[in-house]
């Protein structure tokens, strides 16, 4: 049972972008984890650029720096 909590810079995505979005990460969860559609769950977070240092990088990406499958290309000290 997957569950996707997504967080990027607020961008407006229309209902239509975000159900398509949804669309692509449960095609790429069906096929790595054998899951069906009824077993994902996603949740969006539009996050204000200004507020990305405090609200994700620093609790969540630099907490986690050595946890992280991919690391992020930048910093932000």
């Amino acid at each position: 049972m997957p569950h996707v909590d997504l967080k990027f810079i607020t961008r407006n995505l229309t209902a239509d972008q975000q159900q398509a979005i949804s669309d692509d990460l449960i095609a790429v969860l069906k096929k790595h984890f054998n899951s069906s559609d009824d077993s994902v769950s996603i949740m969006m977070h539009e996050i204000p650029a200004d507020d990305w240092k405090s609200e994700v990088y620093q609790p969540i990406i630099q907490a986690n720096m050595n946890s992280l499958v991919k690391k992020p290309g930048y910093t932000m000290d």
